[in-house]
Protein backbone atom coordinates (compact mmCIF):
# COMPACT_ATOMS: atom_id res chain seq x y z
CA UNK A 1 0.00 0.00 0.00
CA UNK A 2 1.33 3.53 -0.90
CA UNK A 3 1.38 5.95 1.57
CA UNK A 4 -0.65 9.18 0.88
CA UNK A 5 1.31 12.43 1.92
CA UNK A 6 -0.34 14.37 4.13
CA UNK A 7 -1.81 17.69 2.65
CA UNK A 8 0.22 21.23 3.68
CA UNK A 9 -1.41 22.97 5.93
CA UNK A 10 -1.97 26.99 5.96
CA UNK A 11 0.81 27.30 7.14
CA UNK A 12 2.83 25.47 5.34
CA UNK A 13 1.24 26.99 2.09
CA UNK A 14 1.85 30.87 3.20
CA UNK A 15 5.29 30.05 3.51
CA UNK A 16 5.16 28.01 0.50
CA UNK A 17 3.86 30.98 -1.49
CA UNK A 18 6.95 33.62 -0.17
CA UNK A 19 9.43 31.25 -0.98
CA UNK A 20 8.26 29.92 -4.17
CA UNK A 21 7.99 33.96 -5.25
CA UNK A 22 11.40 35.14 -3.61
CA UNK A 23 12.89 31.57 -5.27
CA UNK A 24 11.01 32.34 -8.96
CA UNK A 25 12.10 35.95 -8.67
CA UNK A 26 15.84 34.85 -8.48
CA UNK A 27 15.65 32.59 -11.24
CA UNK A 28 14.65 34.75 -13.71
CA UNK A 29 16.30 37.65 -12.51
CA UNK A 30 19.62 37.71 -14.71
CA UNK A 31 17.46 37.03 -17.90
CA UNK A 32 14.52 39.97 -17.18
CA UNK A 33 15.04 41.54 -20.56
CA UNK A 34 12.22 40.10 -22.94
CA UNK A 35 13.92 42.09 -26.26
CA UNK A 36 17.06 40.91 -25.21
CA UNK A 37 16.67 37.14 -23.70
CA UNK A 38 14.44 35.90 -25.90
CA UNK A 39 13.52 32.10 -25.36
CA UNK A 40 15.49 30.99 -27.96
CA UNK A 41 18.17 32.97 -26.08
CA UNK A 42 17.93 31.70 -22.76
CA UNK A 43 17.80 27.65 -23.85
CA UNK A 44 20.81 28.41 -25.93
CA UNK A 45 22.72 30.01 -22.75
CA UNK A 46 21.57 26.61 -20.68
CA UNK A 47 22.74 24.22 -23.37
CA UNK A 48 26.10 25.85 -23.45
CA UNK A 49 26.07 25.87 -19.41
CA UNK A 50 24.65 22.41 -19.19
CA UNK A 51 21.83 23.15 -17.28
CA UNK A 52 19.02 21.37 -19.23
CA UNK A 53 16.92 20.16 -18.09
CA UNK A 54 16.88 23.62 -15.29
CA UNK A 55 16.51 22.28 -11.75
CA UNK A 56 18.20 25.12 -10.09
CA UNK A 57 19.20 28.47 -10.20
CA UNK A 58 20.65 29.94 -13.17
CA UNK A 59 24.55 28.57 -14.11
CA UNK A 60 27.63 31.85 -14.36
CA UNK A 61 28.40 32.86 -17.67
CA UNK A 62 30.54 30.17 -19.42
CA UNK A 63 32.32 34.34 -21.21
CA UNK A 64 32.44 37.73 -20.33
CA UNK A 65 30.62 38.56 -22.88
CA UNK A 66 27.80 36.61 -21.55
CA UNK A 67 27.80 38.20 -18.16
CA UNK A 68 27.83 41.43 -20.03
CA UNK A 69 24.26 40.59 -21.41
CA UNK A 70 22.64 39.66 -18.26
CA UNK A 71 21.53 42.15 -16.37
CA UNK A 72 24.11 43.16 -13.75
CA UNK A 73 22.41 41.68 -10.43
CA UNK A 74 23.51 38.40 -12.13
CA UNK A 75 26.39 38.31 -9.49
CA UNK A 76 23.79 37.23 -6.63
CA UNK A 77 21.28 35.09 -8.33
CA UNK A 78 23.20 32.56 -9.86
CA UNK A 79 24.28 28.96 -8.55
CA UNK A 80 26.51 29.54 -5.87
CA UNK A 81 26.41 33.22 -5.28
CA UNK A 82 23.10 33.18 -3.71
CA UNK A 83 23.43 34.69 0.13
CA UNK A 84 19.44 35.99 0.83
CA UNK A 85 17.44 36.94 -1.68
CA UNK A 86 18.21 40.57 -3.72
CA UNK A 87 15.97 43.21 -3.91
CA UNK A 88 13.38 43.61 -6.52
CA UNK A 89 9.99 45.17 -7.15
CA UNK A 90 8.67 41.78 -7.76
CA UNK A 91 9.26 41.56 -3.92
CA UNK A 92 9.13 44.93 -2.53
CA UNK A 93 5.32 44.82 -3.66
CA UNK A 94 4.66 42.13 -1.62
CA UNK A 95 6.15 43.16 1.14
CA UNK A 96 4.36 46.77 0.92
CA UNK A 97 1.28 44.69 0.69
CA UNK A 98 1.57 42.95 3.54
CA UNK A 99 2.29 46.65 5.53
CA UNK A 100 -0.67 48.04 3.76
CA UNK A 101 -3.06 45.42 5.02
CA UNK A 102 -1.47 45.19 8.35
CA UNK A 103 -2.04 49.38 8.96
CA UNK A 104 -5.48 49.55 7.59
CA UNK A 105 -6.76 46.22 7.31
CA UNK A 106 -9.22 44.83 4.39
CA UNK A 107 -11.41 47.98 4.01
CA UNK A 108 -8.27 49.83 2.88
CA UNK A 109 -8.33 52.51 -0.15
CA UNK A 110 -6.86 53.32 -3.04
CA UNK A 111 -5.85 56.21 -1.69
CA UNK A 112 -4.01 54.65 1.01
CA UNK A 113 -2.00 52.65 -1.35
CA UNK A 114 -0.72 55.44 -2.51
CA UNK A 115 0.10 57.31 0.43
CA UNK A 116 1.61 54.27 1.40
CA UNK A 117 3.82 54.29 -1.29
CA UNK A 118 4.80 57.72 -1.10
CA UNK A 119 6.00 57.42 2.80
CA UNK A 120 7.76 53.62 2.20
CA UNK A 121 8.78 53.11 -1.30
CA UNK A 122 11.34 54.99 -2.68
CA UNK A 123 10.59 56.63 -6.17
CA UNK A 124 13.35 55.20 -8.10
CA UNK A 125 12.31 51.87 -6.93
CA UNK A 126 9.01 52.16 -9.07
CA UNK A 127 9.05 51.88 -12.80
CA UNK A 128 6.58 52.22 -15.77
CA UNK A 129 2.92 52.72 -14.62
CA UNK A 130 3.92 52.91 -11.14
CA UNK A 131 6.50 55.25 -11.41
CA UNK A 132 3.67 57.21 -13.88
CA UNK A 133 1.26 56.58 -10.82
CA UNK A 134 4.16 58.26 -7.94
CA UNK A 135 5.02 61.39 -9.92
CA UNK A 136 1.21 62.16 -10.36
CA UNK A 137 0.50 61.34 -6.58
CA UNK A 138 3.45 63.80 -5.65
CA UNK A 139 1.58 66.22 -8.02
CA UNK A 140 -1.79 66.31 -6.15
CA UNK A 141 -3.86 63.89 -8.70
CA UNK A 142 -6.23 61.15 -6.93
CA UNK A 143 -7.33 57.98 -8.26
CA UNK A 144 -8.56 56.86 -11.01
CA UNK A 145 -6.39 60.22 -12.63
CA UNK A 146 -3.05 58.65 -11.10
CA UNK A 147 -3.76 55.79 -13.37
CA UNK A 148 -4.72 57.41 -16.81
CA UNK A 149 -2.60 60.64 -17.06
CA UNK A 150 0.21 60.42 -19.13
CA UNK A 151 0.29 57.13 -18.61
CA UNK A 152 1.27 55.01 -21.69
CA UNK A 153 2.23 51.70 -19.12
CA UNK A 154 -1.67 51.24 -18.29
CA UNK A 155 -1.75 47.64 -19.32
CA UNK A 156 1.12 46.42 -18.33
CA UNK A 157 2.49 43.88 -15.84
CA UNK A 158 3.44 46.08 -12.47
CA UNK A 159 -0.16 45.55 -11.04
CA UNK A 160 -0.26 41.97 -11.75
CA UNK A 161 3.13 41.35 -9.69
CA UNK A 162 1.53 43.27 -6.58
CA UNK A 163 -1.57 41.09 -6.30
CA UNK A 164 0.10 37.69 -4.38
CA UNK A 165 -0.60 39.36 -0.98
CA UNK A 166 -4.29 39.75 -1.36
CA UNK A 167 -4.40 35.59 -2.61
CA UNK A 168 -2.45 34.78 0.21
CA UNK A 169 -4.75 36.46 2.74
CA UNK A 170 -7.95 34.97 1.10
CA UNK A 171 -7.31 31.30 0.80
CA UNK A 172 -9.54 29.91 -1.10
CA UNK A 173 -11.69 33.13 -1.52
CA UNK A 174 -10.45 33.81 -4.85
CA UNK A 175 -13.35 36.02 -5.71
CA UNK A 176 -12.58 38.12 -2.47
CA UNK A 177 -8.94 38.51 -3.17
CA UNK A 178 -9.75 39.29 -6.62
CA UNK A 179 -11.42 42.50 -5.45
CA UNK A 180 -8.61 43.45 -3.29
CA UNK A 181 -6.47 43.33 -5.73
CA UNK A 182 -8.75 45.41 -8.20
CA UNK A 183 -8.75 47.80 -5.44
CA UNK A 184 -4.83 48.24 -5.00
CA UNK A 185 -4.24 48.18 -9.22
CA UNK A 186 -6.65 51.27 -10.09
CA UNK A 187 -3.92 53.57 -8.37
CA UNK A 188 -1.53 52.34 -11.27
CA UNK A 189 -3.55 50.83 -14.09
CA UNK A 190 -6.93 50.54 -16.35
CA UNK A 191 -8.23 47.23 -18.60
CA UNK A 192 -5.96 44.43 -18.64
CA UNK A 193 -3.94 45.49 -16.16
CA UNK A 194 -6.01 45.47 -13.90
CA UNK A 195 -7.53 42.12 -14.66
CA UNK A 196 -4.04 40.68 -14.82
CA UNK A 197 -3.97 42.12 -10.58
CA UNK A 198 -7.47 40.47 -10.48
CA UNK A 199 -6.60 37.09 -12.31
CA UNK A 200 -2.97 36.90 -10.50
CA UNK A 201 -5.00 37.38 -7.22
CA UNK A 202 -7.76 34.96 -7.79
CA UNK A 203 -5.34 31.98 -9.17
CA UNK A 204 -2.94 32.45 -5.61
CA UNK A 205 -6.20 32.26 -3.73
CA UNK A 206 -7.38 29.41 -5.85
CA UNK A 207 -4.12 27.79 -5.30
CA UNK A 208 -5.02 27.07 -1.58
CA UNK A 209 -7.69 24.54 -2.11
CA UNK A 210 -7.70 23.51 -5.30
CA UNK A 211 -6.63 19.91 -6.22
CA UNK A 212 -4.51 20.41 -9.50
CA UNK A 213 -3.18 23.36 -11.03
CA UNK A 214 -5.69 23.43 -13.71
CA UNK A 215 -8.63 24.15 -11.48
CA UNK A 216 -6.89 27.18 -10.16
CA UNK A 217 -6.55 28.05 -13.01
CA UNK A 218 -10.09 27.74 -14.20
CA UNK A 219 -11.14 29.52 -11.31
CA UNK A 220 -9.34 32.39 -11.73
CA UNK A 221 -10.69 32.82 -14.93
CA UNK A 222 -14.12 33.45 -13.38
CA UNK A 223 -13.39 36.81 -11.68
CA UNK A 224 -12.71 38.71 -14.80
CA UNK A 225 -14.72 39.46 -17.89
CA UNK A 226 -14.46 36.78 -20.28
CA UNK A 227 -14.62 38.68 -23.43
CA UNK A 228 -11.40 40.77 -21.97
CA UNK A 229 -8.17 39.75 -24.24
CA UNK A 230 -6.43 38.51 -21.19
CA UNK A 231 -9.12 35.61 -20.27
CA UNK A 232 -9.59 34.69 -24.09
CA UNK A 233 -5.29 34.36 -24.01
CA UNK A 234 -5.40 32.20 -21.08
CA UNK A 235 -8.39 30.11 -22.23
CA UNK A 236 -5.98 29.73 -26.23
CA UNK A 237 -3.03 28.23 -23.97
CA UNK A 238 -5.29 26.03 -21.86
CA UNK A 239 -6.83 24.70 -24.70
CA UNK A 240 -3.65 24.16 -26.94
CA UNK A 241 -2.16 22.13 -23.97
CA UNK A 242 -5.55 20.37 -23.77
CA UNK A 243 -4.51 19.29 -27.24
CA UNK A 244 -1.75 18.25 -26.63
CA UNK A 245 0.42 20.61 -28.39
CA UNK A 246 3.97 20.56 -26.96
CA UNK A 247 5.17 24.00 -24.45
CA UNK A 248 7.19 25.17 -27.46
CA UNK A 249 4.48 25.37 -30.07
CA UNK A 250 1.81 26.41 -27.33
CA UNK A 251 4.48 29.66 -26.66
CA UNK A 252 5.35 29.77 -30.45
CA UNK A 253 1.74 30.12 -31.54
CA UNK A 254 0.65 32.66 -28.38
CA UNK A 255 3.80 34.83 -29.28
CA UNK A 256 1.98 34.97 -32.49
CA UNK A 257 -0.86 36.21 -31.86
CA UNK A 258 0.19 38.62 -29.06
CA UNK A 259 2.93 40.25 -31.15
CA UNK A 260 3.54 43.73 -30.49
CA UNK A 261 2.17 44.22 -27.23
CA UNK A 262 5.77 44.48 -26.00
CA UNK A 263 7.20 41.66 -23.65
CA UNK A 264 6.14 44.08 -20.39
CA UNK A 265 2.72 43.82 -21.38
CA UNK A 266 0.11 41.78 -19.00
CA UNK A 267 -1.44 39.46 -21.77
CA UNK A 268 1.81 38.06 -23.74
CA UNK A 269 2.93 37.62 -20.05
CA UNK A 270 0.00 35.78 -18.63
CA UNK A 271 0.44 33.26 -21.24
CA UNK A 272 4.08 32.76 -20.82
CA UNK A 273 2.82 31.98 -16.95
CA UNK A 274 -0.33 29.83 -17.93
CA UNK A 275 2.07 27.90 -19.47
CA UNK A 276 4.62 27.72 -17.58
CA UNK A 277 1.84 26.38 -14.62
CA UNK A 278 -0.24 24.19 -16.92
CA UNK A 279 3.03 22.26 -18.55
CA UNK A 280 4.72 22.01 -15.12
CA UNK A 281 1.46 20.09 -13.36
CA UNK A 282 2.22 20.88 -10.32
CA UNK A 283 6.12 20.40 -9.71
CA UNK A 284 7.74 23.12 -8.04
CA UNK A 285 11.02 23.13 -10.09
CA UNK A 286 9.41 22.22 -13.65
CA UNK A 287 6.53 25.61 -13.11
CA UNK A 288 9.06 27.90 -12.15
CA UNK A 289 11.65 26.48 -14.89
CA UNK A 290 9.27 26.17 -17.55
CA UNK A 291 8.18 29.85 -16.41
CA UNK A 292 11.26 31.59 -16.50
CA UNK A 293 12.54 29.75 -19.83
CA UNK A 294 9.47 31.02 -21.84
CA UNK A 295 10.82 34.52 -21.77
CA UNK A 296 9.09 38.29 -21.61
CA UNK A 297 9.22 39.47 -17.89
CA UNK A 298 10.88 36.33 -16.46
CA UNK A 299 11.58 37.62 -12.86
CA UNK A 300 7.80 38.48 -12.61
CA UNK A 301 6.62 35.33 -14.52
CA UNK A 302 8.92 33.59 -12.26
CA UNK A 303 8.15 34.98 -9.30
CA UNK A 304 3.84 34.40 -9.52
CA UNK A 305 4.45 30.74 -10.78
CA UNK A 306 6.94 30.27 -7.77
CA UNK A 307 4.06 31.42 -5.62
CA UNK A 308 1.13 29.53 -7.46
CA UNK A 309 3.47 26.05 -6.94
CA UNK A 310 3.90 27.33 -3.73
CA UNK A 311 0.76 27.63 -2.16
CA UNK A 312 -0.05 24.59 -4.00
CA UNK A 313 2.74 22.28 -2.60
CA UNK A 314 3.98 24.08 0.13
CA UNK A 315 7.10 25.22 1.84
CA UNK A 316 7.84 22.05 2.93
CA UNK A 317 7.83 20.28 -0.36
CA UNK A 318 9.73 23.53 -2.33
CA UNK A 319 12.85 21.44 -3.26
CA UNK A 320 16.24 22.75 -1.26
CA UNK A 321 18.26 23.93 -3.69
CA UNK A 322 15.52 27.07 -4.53
CA UNK A 323 14.75 27.73 -0.73
CA UNK A 324 18.30 26.80 1.32
CA UNK A 325 20.43 29.89 -0.55
CA UNK A 326 17.64 32.16 0.67
CA UNK A 327 19.09 32.34 3.81
CA UNK A 328 15.63 33.43 5.22
CA UNK A 329 16.17 36.61 4.41
CA UNK A 330 15.26 38.98 1.75
CA UNK A 331 16.88 42.55 1.07
CA UNK A 332 13.99 45.43 0.33
CA UNK A 333 13.60 48.73 -0.62
CA UNK A 334 10.60 49.44 1.30
CA UNK A 335 11.59 51.53 4.27
CA UNK A 336 12.19 49.13 7.62
CA UNK A 337 12.32 46.03 5.93
CA UNK A 338 15.59 45.86 4.52
CA UNK A 339 17.11 42.45 5.89
CA UNK A 340 13.86 40.99 7.31
CA UNK A 341 13.31 37.49 7.49
CA UNK A 342 11.22 35.39 4.86
CA UNK A 343 9.80 33.43 8.01
CA UNK A 344 8.66 35.98 9.38
CA UNK A 345 7.02 38.01 6.81
CA UNK A 346 5.05 34.20 6.18
CA UNK A 347 4.13 34.59 9.94
CA UNK A 348 2.71 38.18 9.37
CA UNK A 349 0.41 36.62 6.02
CA UNK A 350 -0.69 34.02 8.16
CA UNK A 351 -2.14 36.56 11.06
CA UNK A 352 -3.94 38.24 7.80
CA UNK A 353 -4.83 35.33 6.66
CA UNK A 354 -6.26 33.60 9.90
CA UNK A 355 -8.04 36.80 10.58
CA UNK A 356 -10.35 36.59 7.62
CA UNK A 357 -10.59 32.85 7.48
Amino acid sequence: MTAVEPQPGLADRVLGGWLGRIAGNMLGKPVEQGEVWTRERIDRYLRRTGALPLTDYLPEPPTESEGLALRPEWRTCVRGRVHGSCRDDDVDYAILGLVLLETHGFAFTTEQVGDLWLTRLPYLQTFTAERVAYRNLANGLRPPLTATYDNPYQEWIGALIRADIHGWTSPGAPRRAASLARRDAVLSHTGNGVYGAMWAAALISAAFTAPAVRHAVDEALTVIPAGSRLARTVRRVASLHDAGLAWEDTLTTLAEETAGLGWIHTVPNAAVLTAGLLYGAGDFSRTIALTVRGGLDTDSNGATAGSVAGVLCGAAAVPAQWKDPLEDTVRSAVFGFDGVRISELAERTLRLARTEA
